[in-house]
């Protein structure tokens, strides 16, 4: 009869009652519904209503001059069944992801563990080594890459100057434009890297202290107390640096002027979208490749997070 009498919802009291609506609290809601609009405005206008045209465009013909024409799956079954170039583009743009991605959060993982040592100028170094990833993705920064790596660049010099002959063109070779390109995006570490040194210095010292004193090294204290707690940084990089490298356009079309050359080794899908668009004007095409990528951003990332629960640990 207790458990009975326990079970009975309480009464609400003035406490747990709904403020009510003073003429104040109409004009505070009013307040924010006007700071809100502007937001709202542009995901209506810039985001939602773009995105909802270009799924009806995706079924379309459409060439930016006439109207658009409906042509059903036409253009996703001429994409999966007629267009050679299109798994180029999904290859390339596969081997970048999956090579560049884990290369550059190594990289700034080890950088953070460097610098959070305590070094002195520590900002003057964190600052310096952000500052590629501002302009790591700039027009300006394709142009060097590519004077740099071209065939009398600077990397060529210096490699002729310690004894090197026979060197290549390496932006324009197949074989090894794509790695200049996947230099590039390891080069613009230092978003992650400043991700991964808030997260270091959330580790309790406490965690090495008692790590050092059981006989635990460096390697282990990083192998077995580092990288289990900074597992939801981890996956909080990987999972942002891999929906940027899928969307990776400025490098490759800089570096390969626009036309994913050479032998199409560095057509990057989004190149090969944009090719469709704004080169050929068949904006249709163009945008079902745009869901296409879209679908594909969509399974990593739902993939990410469904594998996270086996090697990402909460302090819950």
């Amino acid at each position: 009869m207790a458990d009975a009498r326990l079970a009975v919802p309480a009464a609400p009291t003035a406490a747990t009652k709904a403020p009510p609506r003073t003429p104040r609290r109409r004009r505070s809601g009013r307040s924010a519904f006007l700071f809100l609009l502007p937001w709202i405005l542009g995901f209506v206008f810039i985001t939602a209503g773009p995105l909802i045209a270009s799924l009806y465009l995706s079924f379309t013909n459409y060439n930016l001059l006439e109207p658009a024409v409906w042509t059903g799956l036409s253009n996703y079954r001429q994409l999966f069944t007629a267009d050679p170039r299109f798994y180029t583009s999904l290859a390339v743009t596969g081997v970048y992801v999956a090579v560049s991605v884990p290369l550059q959060l190594a990289f700034a993982l080890a950088l953070a563990v460097f610098l959070d040592k305590g070094i002195r100028g520590l900002n003057f170094y964190r600052s310096v080594f952000y500052l590629p990833s501002l302009i790591g993705g700039s027009v300006g920064v394709g142009l060097l890459w590519y004077t740099v790596f071209g065939y009398d660049g600077g990397v060529n010099q210096v490699l002729r100057g310690l004894g090197f002959s026979d060197l290549p063109n390496w932006i324009g070779n197949p074989d090894t434009s794509l790695g200049t390109i996947v230099l590039l995006h390891v080069w613009t570490f230092g978003s992650p890297m400043v991700i991964f040194m808030a997260g270091l210095r959330q580790i309790p010292a406490e965690l090495y202290e008692q790590a050092g004193l059981d006989g635990a090294g460096r390697f282990k204290q990083f192998r077995h107390v580092t990288v289990p707690l900074l597992t939801p940084i981890i996956f909080f990089n990987l999972v942002l640096q891999l929906i940027q490298a899928f969307q990776a356009f400025t490098p490759a079309y800089v570096i390969s002027r626009g036309t994913g050359g050479p032998a199409d080794s560095t057509m990057f899908y989004t190149l090969y979208l944009y090719i469709q668009g704004f080169t050929r004007f068949d904006m249709g095409y163009a945008s079902a490749m745009g869901w296409i990528l879209l679908l594909i951003i969509a399974i990593f990332t739902g993939l990410n997070f469904l594998f996270s629960k086996y090697w990402v640990f909460y302090n819950d």
